[in-house]
Protein backbone atom coordinates (compact mmCIF):
# COMPACT_ATOMS: atom_id res chain seq x y z
CA UNK A 1 0.00 0.00 0.00
CA UNK A 2 0.87 3.30 -0.61
CA UNK A 3 3.55 4.83 2.15
CA UNK A 4 1.43 7.89 2.07
CA UNK A 5 -2.30 6.27 2.04
CA UNK A 6 -0.98 4.49 5.05
CA UNK A 7 -0.35 7.82 6.85
CA UNK A 8 -3.44 9.56 5.98
CA UNK A 9 -5.45 6.65 7.05
CA UNK A 10 -3.52 6.41 10.31
CA UNK A 11 -4.03 10.37 10.77
CA UNK A 12 -7.26 9.78 10.29
CA UNK A 13 -7.81 6.94 12.54
CA UNK A 14 -6.35 9.04 15.10
CA UNK A 15 -8.18 12.29 14.80
CA UNK A 16 -11.83 9.44 15.13
CA UNK A 17 -10.07 8.36 18.44
CA UNK A 18 -9.57 11.88 19.95
CA UNK A 19 -12.63 12.69 19.04
CA UNK A 20 -14.42 9.60 20.60
CA UNK A 21 -12.27 9.78 23.88
CA UNK A 22 -12.42 14.12 24.29
CA UNK A 23 -16.64 13.65 23.52
CA UNK A 24 -17.38 13.22 26.94
CA UNK A 25 -13.68 15.00 28.46
CA UNK A 26 -13.80 18.74 30.44
CA UNK A 27 -12.42 20.80 28.46
CA UNK A 28 -10.21 22.60 31.23
CA UNK A 29 -11.30 26.09 30.47
CA UNK A 30 -15.15 25.60 30.75
CA UNK A 31 -16.67 24.79 33.85
CA UNK A 32 -20.20 23.75 32.85
CA UNK A 33 -22.74 23.73 35.95
CA UNK A 34 -26.37 22.03 35.57
CA UNK A 35 -29.03 23.99 37.56
CA UNK A 36 -32.72 23.54 37.69
CA UNK A 37 -33.52 27.42 36.46
CA UNK A 38 -36.59 27.54 38.44
CA UNK A 39 -35.14 26.80 41.95
CA UNK A 40 -34.78 30.35 43.59
CA UNK A 41 -32.77 31.78 45.28
CA UNK A 42 -30.11 29.01 44.30
CA UNK A 43 -30.38 29.19 40.26
CA UNK A 44 -33.50 30.73 38.55
CA UNK A 45 -34.10 32.60 35.58
CA UNK A 46 -34.65 36.82 36.97
CA UNK A 47 -37.09 39.27 35.07
CA UNK A 48 -34.16 39.82 32.62
CA UNK A 49 -34.10 36.83 31.51
CA UNK A 50 -30.36 35.85 32.78
CA UNK A 51 -29.58 32.67 34.67
CA UNK A 52 -28.84 34.36 38.59
CA UNK A 53 -28.74 32.81 41.88
CA UNK A 54 -26.90 31.97 44.80
CA UNK A 55 -25.19 28.86 43.56
CA UNK A 56 -24.73 30.31 40.60
CA UNK A 57 -22.69 33.48 42.17
CA UNK A 58 -20.68 30.79 43.59
CA UNK A 59 -19.68 28.90 40.72
CA UNK A 60 -19.30 32.40 39.01
CA UNK A 61 -16.81 33.22 41.76
CA UNK A 62 -15.12 29.88 41.73
CA UNK A 63 -14.53 29.88 37.82
CA UNK A 64 -13.08 33.58 37.58
CA UNK A 65 -10.46 32.12 40.45
CA UNK A 66 -9.85 29.05 38.42
CA UNK A 67 -9.72 30.89 34.80
CA UNK A 68 -12.37 28.74 33.94
CA UNK A 69 -15.66 30.24 31.54
CA UNK A 70 -18.07 29.36 33.56
CA UNK A 71 -21.28 27.76 31.73
CA UNK A 72 -24.89 27.61 33.30
CA UNK A 73 -26.71 24.62 31.81
CA UNK A 74 -30.10 24.88 33.02
CA UNK A 75 -30.92 20.50 33.17
CA UNK A 76 -34.90 18.83 33.47
CA UNK A 77 -34.13 17.57 37.14
CA UNK A 78 -35.15 14.23 36.46
CA UNK A 79 -32.17 13.72 34.18
CA UNK A 80 -29.59 15.06 36.08
CA UNK A 81 -27.92 11.61 36.55
CA UNK A 82 -27.71 11.15 32.86
CA UNK A 83 -26.21 14.91 32.28
CA UNK A 84 -23.86 13.99 34.93
CA UNK A 85 -22.68 10.84 33.46
CA UNK A 86 -22.76 12.15 29.74
CA UNK A 87 -20.36 14.37 30.21
CA UNK A 88 -22.77 17.76 29.65
CA UNK A 89 -22.16 18.56 32.51
CA UNK A 90 -19.01 19.06 35.15
CA UNK A 91 -21.09 19.63 38.29
CA UNK A 92 -24.62 19.38 39.99
CA UNK A 93 -24.92 23.08 41.84
CA UNK A 94 -28.24 24.11 42.69
CA UNK A 95 -29.25 23.52 46.32
CA UNK A 96 -28.18 19.71 45.87
CA UNK A 97 -29.25 17.34 48.95
CA UNK A 98 -26.57 15.20 49.98
CA UNK A 99 -28.64 13.20 52.70
CA UNK A 100 -29.81 9.61 51.40
CA UNK A 101 -27.26 10.32 47.87
CA UNK A 102 -23.68 10.25 49.64
CA UNK A 103 -22.55 7.22 48.07
CA UNK A 104 -24.27 7.99 44.35
CA UNK A 105 -21.86 11.28 44.20
CA UNK A 106 -18.57 12.63 44.99
CA UNK A 107 -19.64 15.69 46.98
CA UNK A 108 -18.23 18.66 47.72
CA UNK A 109 -18.55 19.86 51.77
CA UNK A 110 -21.42 20.63 52.76
CA UNK A 111 -22.58 24.63 52.83
CA UNK A 112 -25.73 24.79 53.34
CA UNK A 113 -28.24 23.53 55.91
CA UNK A 114 -31.54 23.62 54.58
CA UNK A 115 -35.06 22.35 56.15
CA UNK A 116 -38.08 20.83 54.54
CA UNK A 117 -40.99 22.85 54.92
CA UNK A 118 -44.53 22.94 54.52
CA UNK A 119 -46.46 26.46 53.18
CA UNK A 120 -50.41 26.46 53.27
CA UNK A 121 -52.44 29.41 52.18
CA UNK A 122 -52.84 31.61 55.02
CA UNK A 123 -56.87 31.64 54.95
CA UNK A 124 -56.66 27.78 55.16
CA UNK A 125 -56.68 27.28 58.95
CA UNK A 126 -54.22 24.80 58.59
CA UNK A 127 -52.11 25.75 61.95
CA UNK A 128 -49.66 22.18 61.67
CA UNK A 129 -49.00 19.12 60.40
CA UNK A 130 -51.80 17.21 62.24
CA UNK A 131 -54.10 19.42 59.87
CA UNK A 132 -53.03 17.67 57.23
CA UNK A 133 -54.51 14.44 57.54
CA UNK A 134 -56.85 14.03 54.46
CA UNK A 135 -55.21 16.65 52.39
CA UNK A 136 -53.77 16.91 48.97
CA UNK A 137 -50.03 17.60 48.98
CA UNK A 138 -47.74 18.99 46.53
CA UNK A 139 -44.18 18.85 45.90
CA UNK A 140 -41.13 18.58 42.94
CA UNK A 141 -40.52 15.58 41.56
CA UNK A 142 -37.40 13.87 42.55
CA UNK A 143 -37.01 16.73 44.91
CA UNK A 144 -35.31 16.00 48.47
CA UNK A 145 -38.90 17.14 49.77
CA UNK A 146 -40.41 14.13 48.17
CA UNK A 147 -37.12 12.00 49.45
CA UNK A 148 -38.18 13.56 53.05
CA UNK A 149 -42.04 12.36 52.45
CA UNK A 150 -40.78 9.20 51.75
CA UNK A 151 -38.47 8.44 54.40
CA UNK A 152 -39.56 6.65 56.85
CA UNK A 153 -39.57 9.13 59.64
CA UNK A 154 -42.94 10.45 57.87
CA UNK A 155 -44.25 7.33 56.76
CA UNK A 156 -47.44 7.70 59.16
CA UNK A 157 -47.07 11.49 58.85
CA UNK A 158 -47.86 10.82 54.96
CA UNK A 159 -50.51 8.26 54.88
CA UNK A 160 -52.63 10.51 56.70
CA UNK A 161 -52.94 12.81 53.51
CA UNK A 162 -55.51 12.02 51.03
CA UNK A 163 -52.74 12.12 48.24
CA UNK A 164 -49.61 13.79 46.98
CA UNK A 165 -48.82 15.12 43.71
CA UNK A 166 -45.50 15.73 41.72
CA UNK A 167 -44.94 18.66 39.76
CA UNK A 168 -42.04 19.23 37.52
CA UNK A 169 -41.27 22.85 39.11
CA UNK A 170 -42.80 24.95 42.30
CA UNK A 171 -43.97 27.44 40.17
CA UNK A 172 -46.32 25.26 38.81
CA UNK A 173 -47.43 24.05 42.66
CA UNK A 174 -48.28 27.19 43.62
CA UNK A 175 -50.64 28.43 41.06
CA UNK A 176 -52.20 24.74 42.10
CA UNK A 177 -51.82 26.05 45.91
CA UNK A 178 -53.72 29.40 44.56
CA UNK A 179 -56.22 28.27 42.92
CA UNK A 180 -56.99 25.55 45.85
CA UNK A 181 -56.64 22.57 44.17
CA UNK A 182 -53.67 21.36 46.09
CA UNK A 183 -53.65 22.20 50.46
CA UNK A 184 -50.10 22.17 50.64
CA UNK A 185 -46.34 22.51 49.64
CA UNK A 186 -43.65 20.26 50.83
CA UNK A 187 -40.88 21.73 49.84
CA UNK A 188 -36.74 23.63 50.55
CA UNK A 189 -37.42 26.56 53.25
CA UNK A 190 -35.08 28.60 51.44
CA UNK A 191 -37.04 28.43 48.14
CA UNK A 192 -40.36 29.08 50.15
CA UNK A 193 -39.38 31.75 51.27
CA UNK A 194 -38.05 33.34 47.31
CA UNK A 195 -40.99 32.19 46.33
CA UNK A 196 -43.51 33.44 48.38
CA UNK A 197 -41.06 37.16 47.78
CA UNK A 198 -41.23 37.05 44.33
CA UNK A 199 -45.36 36.59 44.58
CA UNK A 200 -45.28 40.14 47.15
CA UNK A 201 -47.83 38.24 48.60
CA UNK A 202 -49.27 37.66 52.46
CA UNK A 203 -51.34 34.59 51.08
CA UNK A 204 -49.08 32.27 52.11
CA UNK A 205 -47.35 30.97 55.83
CA UNK A 206 -44.86 28.08 56.63
CA UNK A 207 -45.97 25.78 59.06
CA UNK A 208 -43.56 25.66 62.34
CA UNK A 209 -42.80 22.10 62.17
CA UNK A 210 -40.61 20.97 60.13
CA UNK A 211 -40.86 18.51 57.86
CA UNK A 212 -36.73 17.75 58.03
CA UNK A 213 -33.38 19.28 57.51
CA UNK A 214 -30.41 18.63 55.02
CA UNK A 215 -27.53 19.73 53.97
CA UNK A 216 -26.53 21.43 50.25
CA UNK A 217 -23.15 19.87 48.76
CA UNK A 218 -21.86 20.37 45.14
CA UNK A 219 -22.30 16.52 43.41
CA UNK A 220 -19.72 15.56 41.04
CA UNK A 221 -19.28 12.24 39.40
CA UNK A 222 -18.89 9.75 41.37
CA UNK A 223 -15.09 9.19 41.46
CA UNK A 224 -14.53 12.57 40.01
CA UNK A 225 -12.38 13.73 43.19
CA UNK A 226 -9.75 15.83 41.14
CA UNK A 227 -12.57 18.31 40.10
CA UNK A 228 -13.96 18.41 43.01
CA UNK A 229 -11.07 19.23 44.84
CA UNK A 230 -10.54 22.21 43.11
CA UNK A 231 -14.03 23.61 43.36
CA UNK A 232 -13.93 22.63 47.18
CA UNK A 233 -10.56 24.90 47.85
CA UNK A 234 -11.59 27.36 46.01
CA UNK A 235 -15.05 27.25 48.09
CA UNK A 236 -12.24 27.12 51.17
CA UNK A 237 -10.51 30.00 49.96
CA UNK A 238 -13.65 32.14 49.55
CA UNK A 239 -14.67 31.34 53.15
CA UNK A 240 -11.79 32.62 54.33
CA UNK A 241 -11.37 36.24 52.79
CA UNK A 242 -15.13 36.77 52.98
CA UNK A 243 -16.16 36.43 49.75
CA UNK A 244 -18.42 33.17 50.83
CA UNK A 245 -20.51 35.22 52.98
CA UNK A 246 -20.93 38.07 50.95
CA UNK A 247 -22.82 36.02 49.20
CA UNK A 248 -24.85 34.11 50.84
CA UNK A 249 -25.82 37.73 52.37
CA UNK A 250 -26.99 38.81 48.81
CA UNK A 251 -28.81 36.08 48.99
CA UNK A 252 -30.49 36.42 52.56
CA UNK A 253 -28.82 32.91 53.42
CA UNK A 254 -26.15 33.72 55.75
CA UNK A 255 -28.37 32.05 58.64
CA UNK A 256 -28.33 28.94 56.40
CA UNK A 257 -24.29 28.25 55.40
CA UNK A 258 -22.34 25.71 57.19
CA UNK A 259 -19.21 25.48 54.95
CA UNK A 260 -16.06 25.27 56.86
CA UNK A 261 -18.00 23.85 60.32
CA UNK A 262 -17.38 20.34 61.49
Amino acid sequence: MNKKLIVLMLLILGAVFLMACGGNAKDDKKFVVGFDAEFPPYGFIDDKGEYVGFDLDLAEEVSKRNDWELVKQPIDWDAKDLELKSGNVDCIWNGFTINGREDKYTWSSPYVNNSQVFVVATDSKIADQADLAGKVIATQKDSSALAALNDDENKALKSSFKNVIEFGDYNTAFLELEMGTVDAIAMDIGVAKAQMESRKSKSFEILDDYLSSEKYGVGFLLGNEELRDKVEATLMEMLDDGTFLKIAKKWDLQNSVILGEK
